[in-house]
């Protein structure tokens, strides 16, 4: 019997790998488990490969109809929702130079669509007797970085909008915190390496005690614990999985990202 054994969740932008990391665990350990993402092919790959257990439901995070969609998609397949995990985002930033579009567009995938589906799932949640909301905020919140904003202030905007939500979905025995990942294997990794792990880990070593990237299970796993039942009195805060990163300070200004598409 798995830890969460009979439990359903709601994982947006699940075809990234960080959010396949995060399906997979969730079904490891007995979950039933919804993908909810804008990318078909790799949704529909991943849930075909993990069985009757996972099922993708296309979803366009900002459109109010299409989150309704997913939550009735969870309760007629899987009899309802226990979680929710807010991962779906977009690298959209031109740092200062942003247009007031996309400042818009970057805030409505990275901050306001989080929070929304979060207050449709809540009563939904409660009717299961309650459960956790996880969203991703990110070291990008905490940090400047060379050539970020949009991005940065969302996610900042995520830690104190979880804060606020915590207190406000307490009523509906629902728990919410976030996880901060540093620099993690993911797709934009992928694409800005061309696929090179170690080059990841060579630049990522000098802005993390840990030495390296992180790997998409060790973000899972900190998202399965906050949901789980060990983490009953936790609730309004963030764990930062970034092997040490914001415990080191910020990157130097030559803009290290930069680094790893060399």
């Amino acid at each position: 019997m798995g830890k969460f054994e009979g439990k359903v969740a709601i994982v947006t932008g699940a075809s990234t790998l960080i959010g396949e990391g995060v399906v997979r665990a969730f079904a490891k350990e007995g979950a039933k488990v919804v993908m909810a993402d804008i990318a078909v092919e790799p949704g529909e790959r991943i849930a075909a490969e993990l069985g009757g257990s996972v099922s993708f439901k296309e979803t366009d995070v900002t459109d109010d109809d299409a989150l309704r969609a997913c939550i009735a998609h969870a309760e007629e397949t899987f009899g309802g929702v226990d979680y929710l995990v807010n991962l779906a985002s977009t690298y959209l930033d031109g740092g200062i130079a942003t247009s007031r579009d996309d400042w818009l567009a970057s805030l409505n995938i990275n901050l306001v669509s989080g929070m929304v589906f979060s207050n449709m799932v809540a009563p939904h949640i409660q009717k299961r007797g309650g459960g956790a909301i996880v969203n991703f905020a990110s070291i990008s919140g905490k940090r400047a970085q060379p050539g970020r904003m949009t991005y940065s202030a969302a996610k900042a905007a995520i830690l104190q909008g979880t804060r606020n939500a915590a207190m406000q979905l307490q009523p509906y025995g629902i728990r919410v915190n976030t996880v901060s990942p540093g620099w993690t294997w993911s797709n934009i990794m992928v694409e800005l390496t061309g696929d090179k792990r170690q080059k990841a880990d060579e630049v990522a070593k000098p802005f993390h005690i840990l030495e390296r990237t992180g790997d998409p299970s060790e973000v899972a796993a900190a998202v399965l614990f906050l949901c789980s039942d060990d983490a009953g009195f936790i609730t309004g805060t963030d764990i930062a999985v970034d092997g040490g990163y914001t415990a080191m300070g910020p990157e130097r200004i030559d803009d290290a990202v930069s680094k790893l598409a060399e």
